[in-house]
């Protein structure tokens, strides 16, 4: 999620920050982030937030786009600006994760293709546009990979593609970013993904090939995401209801539902979920996990296994650190929940709950 205290966070760590609007550029900006390491990412940058990105310093932008370059590199000029970027190209690749999460391929929103001959059309552009200076290439194959093979063919066809560029165009690239995706396991059923050796096998084909091609090494950028902060998140209900309709199936109610966490009403991401104040008891009662909304599909999860609850009881869902308090909403007009963090059995309050003069803040 992007908060104040989480690029505070990335700051003390020194990495680098992606962000994908102009509100988490302006949150990083106000937890005192470096601008240096901020990366501009994502499609359709509107160009208020382009000009946004350019004067506040962004380091790099990730460029879309023939159109958004030609946004970026006249915003650029306007403001006496020469603005490093990274390309974003689709290498074509089918990571066999689910289609909602596949970004890699060449039906795809995201980057140009190099199949189709409009990435190195976008190479050309941005080598002669003015005001950028292109410093290297991105991709993103799509989440949930639970193996190196797939990032290993990413760098196979982007090593490929960079050396076509460099004998076409006479551009050698210094900077490879290969996007995110590894995947985390969100109940026991799934495979637990050994981040060190698929890093560390990529690192070394990655190699191999360079050599292969006489191609020098690039610096490689990846972007961990999910893998380092979505274990770290655990989201607390209340139980406020329990139905039990024969022969069909145990509904628990709880006080949240698809305004705190949409990703199983969007394409029924699973979860671990447990009565956690009953912990130790067997999970031995498999419900439907709803939530509060007026929408029969505001799931969190069908026929999970959990201890028998009772009104009043604290649901806890596992593995809630990513993609589920950034994609939160007022549906219903529901506040948004506090974020609090703990440490060595310190907790502190890094968001606070939202209040219903929240709500009408921005109503006239």
């Amino acid at each position: 999620m992007s908060c104040k205290a989480m690029y505070r966070i990335a700051k003390e760590e020194g990495i680098g920050a992606d962000t994908v609007s102009m509100g988490e550029i302006y949150t990083a900006q106000a937890a005192g982030f470096p601008p240096e390491d901020i990366c501009f990412h994502g499609c359709a940058k509107p160009w208020a937030e382009i000009e946004y990105a350019v004067k506040a310093g962004a380091g790099l932008f990730g460029v879309d786009s023939l159109e958004e370059l030609a946004r970026i590199d006249r915003c650029a000029g306007e403001n006496g600006v020469r603005q490093r970027v990274l390309l974003r190209v689709t290498p074509g690749i089918d990571p066999h994760t689910f289609s909602a999460v596949d970004t890699g391929q060449v039906d795809c929103k995201f980057g140009e293709a190099i199949q189709t001959g409009q990435a190195l059309a976008l190479v050309r552009r941005g080598l002669a546009s003015r005001n950028i200076q292109v410093a290297g290439f991105h991709c993103h194959i799509g989440s949930q990979i639970g193996g190196p093979e797939p990032l290993m063919q990413a760098v196979d066809i982007m090593l490929d593609f960079m050396d076509a560029v460099r004998r076409e165009l006479g551009y050698t690239a210094g900077i490879l970013d290969l996007g995110g995706g590894l995947g985390v396991p969100y109940t026991a059923e799934e495979p637990a993904v050994d981040y060190a050796a698929v890093i560390r096998s990529v690192g070394e084909h990655l190699t191999c090939r360079c050599q292969a091609l006489d191609y020098p090494p690039p610096a490689v950028f990846m972007e961990p995401g999910r893998s380092i902060v979505a274990a770290a998140g655990v989201t607390l209900y209340t139980v406020q209801d329990v139905k039990s309709i024969p022969d069909c199936r145990d509904y628990v109610l709880v006080d949240g539902g698809m305004t705190d966490n949409p990703r199983y009403a969007l394409y029924q991401a699973r979860y671990t979920a447990l009565i956690a104040n009953r912990a130790g008891e067997p999970a031995d009662c498999p419900v439907t996990l709803a939530g509060r909304c007026c929408e029969s599909g505001d799931l969190i999860g069908e026929n999970m296994p959990m201890q028998r609850a009772a009104v009043g009881d604290i649901a806890a869902v596992l593995v809630t650190g990513a993609y589920n308090y950034s994609m939160a909403s007022n549906y219903n007009r529901i506040p948004r929940p506090p974020v609090v963090m703990v440490r060595n059995g310190e907790d502190r309050l890094v968001v606070r709950r939202e209040t219903l003069e929240d709500l009408v803040s921005c109503d006239i």
